[in-house]
């Protein structure tokens, strides 16, 4: 089977369905993984839609990481030159520990991730359908780490159960990730070395040989 190109997709919705810079754009319910991956992301995608970010990440497991994560998104959001509206989740990192239960020695990567995607964007799909969004998406596939097809399908299946549009994407491609770079160093953006829970932690920790860290 063809591998889908999902940035393709996105480049010919985009030009089908969002014409004159006069018509209301439609509006978008984007999750947010982190300040640094929405930045391109965010520049890229304000010119065509009404963003509201979601920030829902209950694998990120210590409330101080949690916490300067969301000052970050929320610092971004006010310094861009954008009408960008910010959406916080609830923190509950209890439901991630509970959904991943029994995948703890899972490598990045793997079936623990697949069930984090699904989590956090099963709640982004249920908080566009309850608040009448156009669209919803995630910014992780910015990350080269970050499977697109996975993402994709996820998204697609929550689409016709919440009955909300899935906006297709890759956004690393077209030069996305390293926009994102050069978008983190011009707003001196925190950018963490690993995802976001403590399996992550703890692995990236092992391949740096300082496991304290």
């Amino acid at each position: 089977m063809q591998k889908r190109n999902y940035q393709k997709e996105l480049d010919a919705l985009i030009e089908k369905e969002i014409g004159a810079e006069s018509q209301e754009l439609p509006t978008l319910l984007l999750h947010s993984c982190c300040a640094p991956c929405s930045s391109y992301t965010l520049e890229y995608l304000s010119r065509y839609f009404r963003i509201t970010v979601l920030y829902f990440n209950p694998n990120i497991m210590r409330k101080e990481e949690y916490e300067k994560r969301v000052g970050e998104q929320q610092r971004l959001i006010g310094e861009l030159d954008a009408s960008i509206s910010f959406l916080a989740g609830r923190y509950e990192p209890r439901e991630f520990v509970e959904a991943v239960k029994g995948m703890e020695h899972e490598p990045e990567g793997g079936k623990r991730c697949w069930t984090c995607y699904q989590l956090r964007l099963e709640e982004a799909a249920r908080i566009a359908s309850e608040k009448g969004f156009d669209f919803f998406c995630t910014t992780l596939s910015i990350s080269p780490l970050k499977h697109a097809d996975w993402l994709n399908s996820i998204g697609e299946e929550l689409s016709q159960r919440y009955g909300v549009r899935w906006l297709p994407s890759d956004f690393k491609k077209k030069g996305g990730y390293k926009r994102s770079i050069e978008l983190s160093k011009t707003h001196n953006l925190y950018r963490q070395n690993f995802c976001g829970c403590e399996y992550s932690r703890a692995e990236n920790a092992a391949k740096c040989n300082n496991p304290d860290e």
